[in-house]
């Protein structure tokens, strides 16, 4: 038991909404006693705890559990990924863990020193310059002074904002606040790192910059509990997953395979949608539209699809309007929001100089078997008037490809890559001496 850095057991969490709520963090309890001389002293407030048989009780009116019977292990040195939608419990989950707030019933044991990344920025003071938050977050976050001031040009140099650094940050845009925000934190030196979606930081750039740092603290062999929506980070930094929907531990095990599970529930498959009336469906006065779906090339849109099947794209829609040249294209999407491809019909140079009646007009994309890798799909599409979007409709369409059990050969792993083509591949034999 003695390798084991993070035990919960059983641990639950109720709100009790509509009423008057506890202190979270450090600034919820200064606001409250600084507010409290100037307030009318009330009745008290009704406990926050209650009995763990509770748990086995329904929701009543006002009550809310945001975790219900919560347990699992985390060994020293495992770097584990938290996922679930919205509301899931994530966030509460690691309020806990941290000892932001107690859990209702159950219990958590934990070994070594922690640090949390939870609410970036939380503890900085706009009037004072970046220099002094670095001490003053560095402190609130558990640092020693002569730690701060070791790691400080590190911190600095990592946060981009040398050139500012004496200046209050009440001048700092959000994006400079949130990279020293998250510099200060990052540098922590725990025994355990909770991590909050540090991945919404700053830029493209910055964000691969922090990417990269957590990829450092895991190497160290430092124990991680990682909670992100990009499932992609989820999978390159975690050795395992848990799941939570609803409060609870819905699944647990190796990135890919919880991942590629709690996608695949997440996004349902839509692969035919109609609009039967023009005036009800999306679009403006100049375009309607009336059908979009996905399905395999000589099949229905109930068809399944494979890795080796050829599909196609169908899009119609209404053009309202004569004498006008529209041009539709999709964006191809993968599960983890990546763009595949986008494509449009073959550019026609005289076809803005052409009558175009008003009228329903149909499109049809044909995609190519053995192109893309298993896994859910969505569809964007777009519709262009003069290179200006007038229409735009995100997911019209999400479709799920099978994967090909004969192509497996024994072999159960995921297929790497966006895509995946079929290429043509040659053997010669170029000599048959050997060295």
């Amino acid at each position: 038991m003695h390798d084991l850095a993070v035990q919960a057991q059983g641990v639950g969490k109720l709100y009790h909404l509509g009423q008057g709520r506890g202190h979270d963090t450090l600034r919820d309890l200064l606001g409250e006693m600084i507010s409290v001389p100037f307030r009318r002293r009330g009745p008290s407030k009704p406990g926050r705890s209650t009995k763990h048989d509770e748990l086995s009780q329904p929701h009543g009116d006002g009550q809310l559990w945001a975790l219900r019977d919560v347990s699992f292990d985390v060994r020293h040195g495992e770097v584990v990924g938290i996922i679930g939608a919205n509301g899931a419990g994530k966030s509460t989950l690691l309020k806990i863990l941290s000892r932001i707030t107690e859990p209702t019933s159950g219990r958590i044991e934990i070994r070594g020193r922690l640090g949390s990344l939870l609410e970036v920025g939380a503890g900085f003071d706009p009037e004072l310059t970046g220099r002094e938050n670095v001490y003053l977050n560095g402190a609130i976050l558990g640092m020693k002074r002569s730690e701060i001031r070791r790691r400080f040009d590190e911190i600095v140099e990592f946060s981009e904002v040398r050139r500012f650094i004496d200046t209050p940050v009440k001048r700092y845009s959000s994006g400079m606040y949130m990279r020293l925000a998250f510099a200060i934190a990052a540098h922590l030196e725990p025994d355990i790192l909770v991590v909050d979606e540090v991945l919404a930081v700053g830029d493209a750039s910055f964000q691969k910059k922090c990417l990269g740092k957590m990829g450092n603290v895991a190497e160290t062999g430092r124990t991680v509990l990682f909670v992100s929506h990009n499932m992609l980070a989820v999978e390159d930094l975690c050795d395992r997953v848990i799941w939570l929907k609803d409060g609870r531990i819905a699944d647990e095990g190796q990135p890919k395979d919880i991942v590629s599970n709690y996608l695949q529930e997440t996004f349902s498959t839509d692969t035919e949608r109609v609009w039967k009336d023009p005036s009800t469906a999306p679009g403006t006065d100049e375009v309607r539209l009336h059908r979009a779906c996905v399905r395999p090339a000589d099949g229905s849109p109930r068809d399944s699809i494979t890795v080796h099947t050829p599909f196609v794209i169908e899009i119609e829609y209404w053009s309202l309007r004569p004498n006008v040249y529209l041009s539709p294209s999709v964006a191809l999407y993968n599960e983890q929001g990546i763009v595949v491809f986008t494509s449009g019909p073959e550019f026609d140079p005289g076809g803005r100089e052409r009558h175009h009646p008003a009228g329903l007009y149909r499109y049809v994309c044909q995609v190519p078997g053995d192109l893309l890798n298993d896994g859910m799909y969505q569809i964007a599409l777009y519709v262009d008037k003069n290179q200006r979007t007038i229409l735009q409709q995100d997911d019209i369409l999400v479709f799920d490809v099978q994967d090909a059990v004969e192509m497996r050969h024994g072999w159960h792993g995921k297929w790497t890559g966006v895509i995946r083509p079929m290429l043509n591949w040659s053997t010669d034999l170029v000599d048959t001496e050997t060295p």
